[in-house]
C-alpha cells in the first residue's frame, strides 16, 4: 500500500506512522502533505482530501466529475454498497466546501422523486418499493454527516426535502417482515404489521436529531477544523444524474406476478440489517441518542464490508470506532444480526465467526462476556428462533467453542435432560455436541463436558463404521461375507469396473438377489472407502459404474440410500458426506433423495435431529448450485458468441474488400489483389465462421441442459412440498382448531388441562424416567416442555417448510402457477400453506 493511503486509512488512530499521536488535526496536516506531493504521480488515484481544493482546483473538479460518473454508473447497475457510500462521499464534500450545497440537495430530490414515482399505484410499479425504500434511506443516512451544513447554508432547500421525505413515508406501503424475522413469534403476532419498519424507525430517528438542532458526537467533523481555510475554497457543481426506470408492471397483474417482482427487487435492493434485539435498551444504548445506534450500525457494517477478509483488521477497527460511548452490546447485537440474516447473511458464516473469535482476544475483559450473555439469551428463545437461524446458530457456537478449548459452563444446561427428546433446547445441545464431535474428537468433548457428566446421553454414539460383513467381531461367516471378501480381493487387485459388473451379472445377481446384491456392493465399497475422505471419492470414481448398474432407477437408489445410512448410522457427518458425494457422480438423484428423507424412519426424527434435514439441505443446494452455474456458464457463452459473431463478420468483410481490389499482375488490371494475401483472409475468415458455429453450438448445448435442469428443479420442488404436504396433512389438527402456530402450541396445553385437574403426586416424563415439575415453556426456571410431541414435530417440519422456501425462493417463484394448482390448493392445511408464503414473503390472501 502506497504511504499515503497508508497514512489515510489511519487518521485518528494512534500508531507510529503519525509519531503515536492522536491529534486528528496534525494527522489530516501530515496527511495532506504527502498526498500533495505525490499528486503527480498518482493523479487518477488520490481521494478527496478538502485541503487539496485550495491549491489544485483542476484535480478536485476531476473527483468531482468521476465521482459523478461512478455515481451513475452504480445507480444503472443496482450497486447498493457503491450508491451508499458514493452518496455519503458527497456529504462530506459539500461539508468540505467542495460541492455545492444545492447541487447535494439536487442528488436527494432526484432519488426522491424516482421513489415517488415507483411506489405510485397510477405512474408506478409499488412492486418495486424495496429500490424506493433504498433510494431514501441512502438519504437519510447522509443527514448525520452533513444536516447541520445543508440547514446552515440551504434552509429552504433541506426542508423542501424533508418535508418531501414525509411525503414519501406516507404513500408507501408499511413493509413487514414476515418470514424474514429472527423469531416466529414475530411472523406469528404481527409484529412486523403494527411496530415501525426499519425506514419508518429511522426517519424516527432523523425527525429526533433535526429537533436536537442536527448536533451530535458519534460523527467525526475533521472539516471544522479548517473552516477558516476551506471557505475560500471553490465549490464545484455535481453533474445532472438520473434512476433507472423501474420494470414496467405486468400485463396480466396477479399475486404470482406481483411477488416475483417483488421477490426481484428485493433480492437486488436488500434491506441492509435486521435488528436483533438480544439485549435490553438498558444495555444496548446507554448514553445514546436515537441516532447513533443508526450511526454505530453504519459503522459496524462499513467496517465488516471493507474488511471482509482481513479478520484482524476488521476486529482492531471495530473497537476502535470514533464515538463517545461504550457499545459492546451494541456491537454483539450488530454481528449477531448479520450472521443469522434472513434469507442469507451478505458474508459467509465463517467471516463473522473469525470477527467474535478476534473481538474476543481483543477485548479479554469485555467482549466473551457479552457474547456468552447473547447466547444464553438465544437460548432462552431457541424454541422461538427461526429453524435457518437455529441452524446458523448452532454451527456458529459449535465452531467458536473449538476455538476457544470448547470450554463452557455446560452445568447451566444440564437440566435439558429432564426435557422430553423434542423439546428445542434439548435438540440444540445435541446438535451442538454433535458438531463438536465433528470438529474435534469424542474423547475430547466428552471431556469438555465433564462438570456436566450426565450430558454425555447427548452426545453421538462413539464408533467408526457399521459394516455388516466384519470379520473383527467374530460373527458366524456366511455366504454374504464370503462375497464381501471376493469383492474386496478383486479391487485390491485393481480389477476394472467392467469386471465386477459382469461379476455381479453373472454370479451374485441371479443366485442372491436384488437386495442382497445392493446390501454386498455397497457395504464392501463404502468399507473400502471408509478410512478417509480420499478413499472415499477414489472408491466412487473407479468403481461408481457399478452401483450405477445396479440401482439405475429411484426405487434401487432409495435402497442404496438407506445402505449408506445404515453403514454409517453411527457418523451422521460421514452418512451426509457419502449420499452428497454420490449425488455429485449422479449415482443418486435428488428425487431419490427426497423420498429417502420422507421415509417412515426418517419422518419420526423431523423434530429431534438433524440428520435427514441435512441430507435434504445438500441435495437441494446441489440442485440450486447446478442451475445458477448454468446461468453463469450460459451468460459467458452468450458473450462469446457475439465476439465470434463479430470476428467472423469483420474477417467476412475483409475478405470481400480485398476481393474486390482492382490490383496490376504483369501490368494487366486483376480483381482480387494479391493471391497470397487473399488466400490468408480466406483461411482466418473460414476459422473465424468454424468459431462462431463452434461458439453457437456450445450455446445451444449449453441451453438444452439448462432447459433439462430447469425440468428437474420443478419436478424436485413438487415432489418436495408434495411430501411436505402429506406428511403434515396426517398430522395437523383440524384447521378450525389450529389455524394459527399460536393455536397449535397451545393444542397439547388443552388437551392436559383436564388431566391437571387433579394431579397425581409425582408424574414420570415417559420418555426420560424423571419427575415432572411446573409447567414452563423449556426455559432455566423450569424443566417441563409443555409442548406436545406431535405438535412439535409439526412446528418443527413447518419451520423448515419455512426455510427451504425462503432459501430457494428464486428458483421457487418460476414454478409457482404448477405449485399453486397442484400442492398448495383451497385444501392444503392453512398452516402449510402459511409456512410455503411466508418464506417466499408472498403475501397471504
Amino acid at each position: 500500500m502506497s504511504s499515503w493511503k497508508n497514512l489515510l486509512l489511519k487518521i485518528g488512530d494512534n500508531c507510529p506512522e503519525y509519531g503515536n499521536s492522536d491529534d486528528l488535526k496534525d494527522h489530516i496536516e501530515t496527511c495532506f502533505g504527502v498526498i500533495r506531493r505525490e499528486l503527480e504521480h498518482s493523479s487518477d488515484d488520490v481521494p478527496h482530501v478538502g485541503l487539496l481544493n485550495l491549491e489544485n482546483e483542476d484535480f478536485v473538479k476531476k473527483v468531482v466529475e468521476t465521482t459523478q460518473r461512478k455515481f451513475q454508473d452504480a445507480l444503472d447497475s443496482g450497486n447498493c454498497d457503491r450508491i451508499r457510500i458514493l452518496m455519503r462521499f458527497l456529504t462530506v464534500m459539500m461539508c468540505s466546501k467542495i460541492l455545492q450545497p444545492g447541487s447535494l440537495v439536487v442528488v436527494f430530490e432526484t432519488l426522491l422523486s424516482s421513489a415517488a414515482t415507483t411506489v405510485d399505484e397510477d405512474k408506478g410499479n409499488p412492486s418495486w418499493q424495496a429500490r424506493a425504500d433504498f433510494y431514501v434511506t441512502c438519504i437519510l443516512s447522509c443527514l448525520p454527516w452533513g444536516g447541520a451544513e445543508l440547514i446552515e447554508q440551504v434552509p429552504e432547500e433541506i426542508e423542501r426535502v424533508m418535508a418531501g421525505l414525509e411525503a414519501y413515508l406516507s404513500i408507501r406501503r408499511h413493509t413487514s417482515d414476515t418470514g424474514l424475522s429472527f423469531f416466529e413469534e414475530d411472523d406469528e403476532s404481527g409484529k412486523g404489521l403494527v411496530e415501525k419498519d426499519f425506514l419508518e424507525d429511522l426517519w424516527h430517528r432523523v425527525q429526533a436529531l433535526s429537533s436536537n438542532g442536527w448536533k451530535l458526537d458519534s460523527v467525526p467533523r475533521p472539516h471544522l477544523s479548517f473552516e477558516a481555510q476551506l471557505v475560500s475554497g471553490k465549490s464545484h457543481e455535481f453533474g445532472p444524474i438520473s434512476c433507472p426506470e423501474q420494470p414496467d408492471v405486468p400485463t396480466a397483474v396477479s399475486g404470482i406476478t406481483h411477488g416475483k417482482q417483488k421477490h426481484d427487487a428485493e433480492l437486488k435492493y436488500p434491506q441492509r440489517i435486521r435488528r436483533l434485539n438480544i439485549f435490553p435498551a438498558s444495555k444496548s444504548e446507554v448514553d445514546m441518542q436515537p441516532i447513533d445506534r443508526f450511526i454505530l450500525e453504519e459503522y459496524l457494517l462499513d467496517v465488516l464490508l471493507f474488511f471482509n477478509g482481513c479478520r484482524k483488521e476488521c476486529a482492531f477497527y471495530m473497537v476502535n470506532l470514533p464515538v463517545p460511548f461504550r457499545y459492546e452490546y451494541l456491537m454483539a447485537e450488530t454481528i449477531f444480526s448479520q450472521l443469522l440474516l434472513l434469507p442469507q447473511p451478505p458474508f459467509k458464516p465463517i467471516y463473522y465467526t473469525l470477527v467474535i473469535m478476534d473481538l474476543c482476544k481483543a477485548l479479554p475483559g469485555a467482549f466473551p462476556a457479552v457474547v456468552a450473555g447473547a447466547v444464553r439469551a438465544l437460548f432462552e428463545k431457541i424454541a422461538d428462533l427461526d429453524m435457518e437461524c437455529r441452524i446458523r446458530f448452532i454451527l456458529w457456537f459449535s465452531h467458536h467453542l473449538s476455538n476457544f478449548q470448547f470450554i463452557w459452563p455446560w452445568e447451566e444446561w444440564a437440566y435439558v435432560l429432564d426435557l422430553p427428546k423434542w423439546a428445542p433446547q434439548r435438540v440444540f445441545v445435541q446438535e451442538v455436541l454433535e458438531r463438536e464431535v465433528r470438529l474435534s474428537y469424542w474423547d475430547k468433548v466428552k471431556q469438555s463436558i465433564e462438570n456436566a457428566p450426565a450430558l454425555e446421553e447427548l452426545l453421538p454414539p462413539k464408533g467408526g463404521p457399521n459394516f455388516k460383513y466384519s470379520m473383527e467381531d467374530g460373527r458366524e461367516r456366511s455366504e454374504e461375507h464370503a462375497l464381501s471378501a471376493e469383492l474386496t480381493n478383486k479391487v485390491k487387485g485393481r480389477q476394472t469396473a467392467r469386471e465386477i459388473i459382469v461379476w455381479v451379472e453373472e454370479s451374485v445377481y441371479p443366485i442372491h438377489g436384488l437386495g442382497v446384491t445392493i446390501k454386498v456392493v455397497v457395504q464392501t465399497l463404502l468399507d473400502i472407502g471408509s478410512k478417509s475422505f480420499t478413499h472415499l471419492i477414489t472408491v466412487l470414481e473407479r468403481y461408481g459404474q457399478v452401483i450405477s448398474k445396479i440401482c439405475p432407477d429411484h426405487d434401487k437408489q432409495l435402497m442404496l440410500i438407506e445402505e449408506v445410512s445404515l453403514f454409517w448410522k453411527n457418523n451422521t457427518q460421514n452418512a451426509a458426506i457419502s449420499i452428497d458425494r454420490m449425488m455429485g457422480y449422479r449415482l443418486i438423484s435428488n428425487l431419490a433423495i427426497v423420498r429417502w428423507v420422507f421415509s417412515p424412519e426418517n419422518i419420526d426424527q423431523f423434530h429431534t435431529s438433524d440428520r435427514p434435514w441435512e441430507v435434504l439441505r445438500n441435495a437441494v443446494s446441489k440442485t440450486y448450485n447446478r442451475i445458477c452455474d448454468l446461468r453463469k456458464e450460459i451468460i459467458s457463452l452468450k458473450k462469446g458468441v457475439t465476439l465470434a459473431e463479430e470476428a467472423a463478420a469483420k474477417a467476412k468483410a475483409e475478405l470481400e474488400a480485398a476481393e474486390s481490389k482492382l490490383s496490376l499482375v504483369d501490368g494487366e488490371p486483376v480483381l482480387g489483389g494479391n493471391p497470397a494475401r487473399l488466400s490468408r483472409l480466406k483461411l482466418h475468415a473460414e476459422k473465424a465462421k468454424n468459431e462462431e458455429i463452434s461458439a453457437k453450438e456450445s450455446l445451444e448445448a449449453k441451453e438444452a441442459l439448462f432447459a433439462r435442469a430447469v425440468e428437474e428443479n420443478e419436478a424436485l420442488y413438487l415432489s418436495l412440498y408434495r411430501n411436505f404436504s402429506n406428511v403434515l396433512m396426517e398430522r395437523l389438527p383440524d384447521a378450525s382448531r389450529a389455524g394459527t402456530l399460536q393455536d397449535l402450541k397451545s393444542t397439547h396445553a388443552d388437551a392436559m388441562a383436564v388431566d391437571l385437574e387433579e394431579p397425581s403426586a409425582m408424574e414420570l416424563d415417559n420418555e426420560n424416567g424423571r419427575p415432572k415439575k411446573s409447567q414452563s415453556n423449556g426455559g432455566s426456571s423450569g424443566n417441563v416442555y409443555n409442548i406436545g410431541e406431535k405438535e412439535q414435530w409439526c412446528l418443527s417440519t413447518l419451520g423448515y417448510v419455512k426455510a427451504f422456501s425462503r432459501q430457494y425462493a428464486s428458483e421457487i417463484w418460476p414454478h409457482m402457477e404448477k405449485l399453486d394448482a397442484e400442492v398448495l390448493s383451497e385444501d392444503t392445511h392453512p398452516l402449510f400453506r402459511r409456512a410455503v408464503y411466508s418464506g417466499l414473503h408472498r403475501p397471504i390472501n
